[in-house]
């Protein structure tokens, strides 16, 4: 006869002595001193000071009285690019074309094994160029192996004359549907917007798996570094999808991600017949797909309803046709993808809002539609945003960055419905909140403290640019942590810190709701925990 043994006390963990700051499922701020949770990382319980503490517990963590907050949650971000920035040629932060060049000549010497120099982060605004740089700019540093650089926004990519010669474009290649060869006569310039980046593109040597698996290491390392312990990824390709499943695989998948197909088709290769579960303790699942809508500002690619104020002969580039666009998102929604489409100008989120109104006839229930970046919006349109579900997801650095730029290109009577979060809200629509990373850096703080200032790093311009579309302190935390949830179908998983909810958290040096706009932005992360374990700590 077996002996019935006993089954254990099932313990908790106690992280106690904190100073807990977190928003409720309505946005209202919460504080507590000790917070209760499973052994397999989801929490019980908030507890205040005067609530008595657990007996029985697995493990305990005292925090002497430092500030916990819930993780950030990063709407809108590129994983791999952010990795790959770190160990390629990385031009951010350049402030003239000087500058950068020295910098990659730098690079080129240190690196004389790279057959290709690769990278990114230029801008020419912020060098004050007045114009693109060109092949031979880049000729002059390097002439010996193809360079090719994406813009800062990733809609742009700066080729020298090797690079150009091996991809064998040349005076009589012309530009592909959605792209743009920027010319010298008959003769390519160097630079190639949007679409046209393919054509160098395909020449570039194949990234190999190990090499993916290092980039990934590093990024998610930043993300973790600046408080982000789920993050969207937006544009996720099949390599990329296998390069997260072979971390998970290893547990070494800290950061959750959530993931929307590069197009259709990747999209379809990594989930099959719908979405996939979630993944490694909620770590990792494919949500929807990402489809693109019209270029960039900056590389005159966002697709506006009137020309460009300095370029009067253009009004960007519209990717999809209204049929292709419909036919795109039907395809994704049939099989209950989230759909995400990257729209920047004025026609482009027309564009999609009027797709979004047809298609909300025939796929009902709760669909998210989701509007990436809709950063110029007619006036007209933002009613629009509020219905049928629909998400902004938002980045207030990009308003904080890009707020001369916009003036010039669009003139001020057009600025109206630019970078109009506060409308937003008021009209409707669910606001969720990331940075772009690598467009901009990950850091939540520099971009919470944009959102309820309308002001950069330097507290310029005095008053706020276009402050009557500023939200509140704690509408943009909301929309850092709990609107990026919502926006990814995992609201019941993360994004606060409450009963059910996975612990994640993070211990800061300061309390956010408390710090000036200035203090906000100096705020550092010294710990970050995921699933109640202990994944980055400040050295």
């Amino acid at each position: 006869m077996l002996a019935v043994l006993p089954a254990p006390a099932l313990a908790d963990a106690l992280v106690d002595n904190v100073d807990g700051i977190t928003l409720d499922a309505d946005g209202k701020v919460v504080r507590f001193t000790g917070l209760v949770l499973t052994t397999d990382g989801k929490v019980v319980r908030l507890l205040s000071a005067k609530d008595k503490r657990p007996e029985k517990l697995d493990w305990r963590a005292d925090m002497k009285g430092r500030v916990m907050l819930p993780g950030f949650v990063d709407a809108h971000g590129h994983v791999m690019e952010l990795g790959f920035r770190a160990l390629e040629l990385d031009l951010s932060g350049t402030k003239s074309l000087d500058e950068a060049k020295a910098r990659i000549a730098a690079y080129a010497a240190a690196n004389p094994e790279r057959k290709w120099i690769l990278g990114g982060g230029w801008n020419q605004e912020a060098w004050g160029l007045g114009r693109f740089p060109t092949a031979a700019d880049l000729d002059a540093v390097v002439a010996d192996r193809p360079v090719f650089l994406s813009r800062v926004d990733g809609h742009a990519g700066w080729a020298n004359s090797a690079a150009i010669k091996a991809a064998g474009v040349n005076a009589k290649s012309v530009s592909p549907p959605g792209g743009r060869i920027e010319k010298a006569g008959l003769l390519p310039a160097g630079v190639f917007v949007d679409a046209a980046q393919e054509l160098i593109r395909k020449a570039v040597p194949a990234i190999q798996p190990k090499e993916r698996d290092v980039a990934f290491v590093k990024a998610q390392t930043a993300l973790l570094s600046m408080g982000i312990t789920a993050t969207a990824d937006m544009g996720t390709t099949v390599d990329e999808w296998l390069t997260y499943r072979r971390m998970g695989d290893r547990g070494a998948l800290r950061v959750r991600i959530m993931s929307y197909g590069s197009g259709i088709n990747d999209t379809v290769r990594i989930g099959g017949t719908g979405p996939t579960p979630w993944l490694y303790a909620d770590k990792l699942r494919l949500v929807g797909v990402k489809l693109y809508g019209d270029g960039a500002l900056g590389s005159r690619g966002a697709w506006l309803k009137a020309p460009y104020v300095d370029a009067p002969r253009e009004r960007g580039l519209g990717f999809m046709t209204d049929t292709v666009i419909r036919n795109l998102m039907s395809r994704a929604a049939m099989d209950n993808y989230q759909v995400a489409v990257h729209a920047i100008g004025d026609a482009a989120n027309a564009q999609v809002l009027g797709a979004v109104e047809e298609l909300a006839e025939t796929y009902k229930g709760d669909r998210r539609w989701r509007i990436e970046h809709a950063q110029i919006v007619d006036p007209a349109d933002l009613k629009r945003f509020g219905q049928h579900g629909i998400i902004a997801s938002m980045q207030p650095v990009h308003q904080t960055s890009d707020r001369t730029m916009a003036e010039a290109r669009l003139g001020p009577a057009r600025l109206a419905g630019a970078y109009a979060w506060k409308s937003m809200l008021a009209n409707g629509s669910r606001l969720a909140f990331g940075s772009d990373y690598p467009v901009e850096s990950p850091d939540p703080f520099a971009g919470w403290a944009a959102a309820f200032t309308r002001q950069g790093a330097d507290d310029q311009p005095f008053g706020g640019w276009q402050p009557q579309e500023a939200v509140t302190r704690e509408q943009a935390w909301a929309a850092f942590t709990q609107g990026g949830a919502y926006a990814g179908f995992a609201e019941d998983k993360f994004g606060r810190l409450g009963a059910g909810q996975r612990a994640d958290f993070v211990i800061v040096d300061r309390d956010p709701i408390a710090a000036s706009a200035a203090e906000l932005r100096a705020t550092k992360v010294q710990e970050t925990w995921v699933g109640g374990e202990k994944v980055w700590e400040r050295k």
